[in-house]
């Protein structure tokens, strides 16, 4: 079944909304006369959202952590917006550190909060999608959801995690008429490189050529990244109205450099092994 462009005005709820492409999509999303129930951790940020477009931009605090208050959240926004037309996966944060370095707790909660939100948030609001036969999903992964770099392999573990389960309830999800789509952006000029980046507690010199300096280039990049979240949110306004959007979609010069070229190494290497796979067949 395919979906006819959503009639305006929309319904969002969009998870982190106090900042970065979160704040910017919301923006987006109020200015063209959308309706946004947006998810803050404070209760100051809640406020402040709630003023920007008052009976129109409704401010939610919540722990995405707390899969109990996910589902109160949910239901609350249904219950205010009349219906849940898009839901967008935004909230998260960057773990910076090798795989050795981090800790079983740090790693558990980058997966908590990257991964298992996400999940909590599309199981509470699917049930009213399927009744409807309609609704969009926009979960927001990365470049590094799809390419691993020295000092983010739990990051990028945690959106390889969210684009495996998104691929696979994509499909589930067509015969319904819901879509999901991957947003898989590059570096861009938000806040993820300062207040919602983590950084492993140790550290193991003899990684510094390779995590350490991984560190050092994403710190000098901070700030100057090619990406402007409000061309990205703009982008993501575009992949919602669009009736047959992609699985995924790679925003910014440089995710789609990384990406192609990975894909390329990758196919170079199946081929060339492609008898020895082969071999194992009887």
């Amino acid at each position: 079944m395919d979906q006819p462009t959503p009639a305006h005005p929309v319904r969002w709820l969009i998870t982190g909304v106090s900042s970065g492409l979160g704040r910017a999509l919301a923006e987006a999303a109020l200015r063209r006369g959308d309706h946004v129930a947006g998810t803050v951790r404070s209760e100051a940020a809640r406020a402040a959202f709630t003023a920007i477009a008052p009976g129109r931009s409704i401010g939610m605090t919540l722990e995405i952590t707390d899969h109990h208050a996910v589902r109160s959240v949910v239901v609350a926004a249904e219950a205010e917006l009349g219906r849940i037309d898009i839901l967008v996966n935004n909230a998260g944060y960057g773990l910076v550190g090798g795989v050795e370095e981090a800790s079983m707790a740090e790693i558990r909660a980058q997966f908590e909060v990257n991964l298992f939100g996400p999940v909590a948030l599309m199981q509470a609001a699917l049930p009213a999608m399927r009744a409807r036969r309609a609704g969009r999903i926009l979960n927001v992964s990365s470049v590094s959801g799809l390419v691993g770099w020295p000092s983010l392999g739990i990051y990028s573990g945690s959106k390889f995690a969210l684009e495996g389960i998104s691929e696979t309830l994509a499909l589930e999800l067509a015969p319904l008429g819901i879509k999901l789509t991957l947003i898989e952006p590059g570096g861009l000029r938000t806040d993820f490189a300062g207040r919602s980046r983590t950084n492993t507690a140790r550290r193991i010199a003899e990684y510094d050529a390779t995590v350490g300096e991984s560190r050092r280039i994403l710190a000098a990049h901070a700030g100057h990244e090619t990406g402007s979240p409000e061309k990205a949110a703009e982008a993501m306004l575009a992949i919602a109205d669009h009736p047959s959007p992609p699985l995924r979609i790679l925003l910014g010069s440089d995710a789609l450099g990384y990406v192609t070229g990975k894909f390329a190494a990758e196919s170079e290497a199946v081929a060339e092994w492609a008898s020895f796979s082969r071999s194992i067949d009887s």
